[in-house]
């Protein structure tokens, strides 16, 4: 089988049986190893015993070699292994020690923040070390560094966070705080985790400013976004917002408390961690370890006469108690909860023992969000659509005789995404609804299909349909109803 970007990745140990400059000398990418045989694709016409033989004592190793399509290998090679010459990347040997250790760790932080990297990874293995972005969702190899050079590296971000260089053996937690050169602060969020070949660390990046994220920008339909702005302009009750770790409710609440944020308006948050900062908005860092929780702080914000109260999560029945009491008293509370679709953040709330009358009386608008890979501009090309790629068992509101599918190009790290979109489906809770939430009627989707609710699964194929994005990545969300 021939390698494209739709197959599955190959394994890490696999790569990891040649150097970038082995790989792109030879022209080879190893896609198997099997006890002492590795198995790689090689270009047609390049393929000759002599070239396995030189492998074979290299590696130390039997070598086994499949033709493949030329631009097809190149394109892998690509995706796996840094390309000589690439002014992006490093060298594979680094020195660490003195100034230049400061300046690759610093340079690798800019770097990870101007592709919009959340997170970057250094993981040690047997005989390397590698260093990868998460861009959009998805971890990118961008650095390869000798095993030598990597517990220098390590140490130099243990300083920075303030950890322990002494203490290998059990997992630990820090910050760096950076100032990037008169563009503004960065928070990191320092994790050191102790594997079998090393330390592997994991930075987050936070501390962005959200003054220039905008609602109308995040993805709202025109009709979800009009029952939203709806919710929030409501001085009482609450806007809750669903959907797994990572799906953007967060920057969905920024966005929200960016245009809430007035002079005449006091609001606070309870946050972990404060991914955003915005000027005018009093925040506060969860510390649970010394009792600061989000029922204790919201117990507190009661006694600042906040207008509104933002609260990073509603975990369990003190918070979402909590919730409740602030907004029966007077404040509009904004927070997010794990559902599935956002209709279930009523039966979640139910379940966490909270009376029936309470919630219908307080809940606003309930949201569910999830966040789409956009395929890349510059590769992506179109396709005939085959039914038989839809999730069994839905329906499609339209038939499509085409669509977009992912390639691959240097623009989007051989990805084929760039990008990401949030998709909404948004219940205003009227007085219909709110009876139904009173009887504990949770069977309510005729009734919002005749209000003209839109679900997650509607506004996915709407998205692409439109060529925005590829069936792969809306699968799952189709698949769910």
């Amino acid at each position: 089988m021939q390698p494209s970007t739709s197959d599955k990745s190959i394994r890490t140990e696999v790569i990891q049986a040649l150097t970038s400059q082995q790989a792109w000398h030879y022209a080879v990418l190893p896609y198997e190893m099997e006890n002492r045989t590795i198995r790689m694709y090689v270009a047609e016409g390049n393929h000759s015993l002599e070239l396995e033989e030189e492998l074979e004592v290299l590696l130390g190793k039997r070598i086994e070699m499949k033709p493949i399509e030329a631009s097809i290998l190149r394109k892998e090679l690509g995706k796996y292994y840094r390309q000589p010459g690439d002014s992006r990347q490093k060298t594979e040997s680094i020195e660490f020690n003195g100034e230049a250790s400061g300046d690759f760790l610093g340079n690798l932080i800019r770097e990870a923040k101007e592709v919009g990297s959340s997170d970057v990874h250094l993981e040690p293995y047997e005989n390397r070390c590698r260093l990868r972005f998460r861009i959009d969702g998805v971890l990118v190899e961008r650095y390869v560094i000798q095993k030598s050079d990597y517990p220098s590296l390590v140490n130099k971000i243990k300083i920075q966070a303030n950890l322990d260089i002494a203490e290998k053996r059990l997992p630990q937690d820090g910050r760096i705080f950076m100032v990037d050169r008169g563009k503004g602060k960065l928070d990191i969020r320092v994790s050191v985790l102790p594997t079998l070949h090393g330390e592997k660390v994991v930075m987050r990046l936070l501390g962005a400013d959200a003054s220039h994220i905008r609602l109308e920008k995040l993805g709202f339909d025109e009709m979800a976004l009009e029952n939203y702005q709806e919710g929030i302009k409501r001085p009482t009750g609450m806007v809750l917002i669903s959907g797994p770790t990572g799906s953007g409710k967060t920057t969905t609440l920024y966005a929200t408390l960016q245009q809430l944020n007035k002079s005449e308006r006091n609001i606070l948050t309870i946050e972990d961690p404060i991914e955003y900062t915005l000027e005018g908005v009093n925040q506060v860092q969860l510390k649970e370890n010394i009792g600061l929780d989000f029922p204790g702080a919201m117990r507190s914000f009661l006694r600042q006469d906040p207008d509104i109260i933002m609260v990073g999560e509603i975990r369990d029945q003190a918070t979402a108690s909590m919730a409740i009491r602030a907004s029966l008293t007077g404040h509009l509370v904004l927070s997010t909860i794990h559902t599935n679709w956002s209709w279930g953040i009523v039966a979640r709330l139910l379940d966490m023992g909270i009376p029936a009358y309470l919630l219908a009386d307080t809940l606003n608008t309930a949201v569910a969000q999830r966040l789409v890979r956009l395929l890349c501009p510059h590769c992506k090309e179109e396709e005939a659509f085959l039914p038989g790629l839809y999730p069994p068992r839905f329906q499609p509101p339209t038939e499509l005789s085409s669509h977009f599918v992912k390639q691959g190009c240097e623009h989007c790290f051989y990805t084929g995404y760039q990008g990401r979109q949030a998709i909404y489906e948004v219940i205003s809770i009227d007085r219909e609804l709110a009876h139904h939430i009173k009887e504990s009627n949770l069977n309510v989707l005729d009734i919002l299909r005749t209000k003209g609710f839109k679900s997650l699964s509607d506004n996915a194929f709407s998205l692409m349909a439109l060529g925005a994005t590829s069936i792969e990545e809306v699968y799952p969300i189709l698949a769910g109803g």
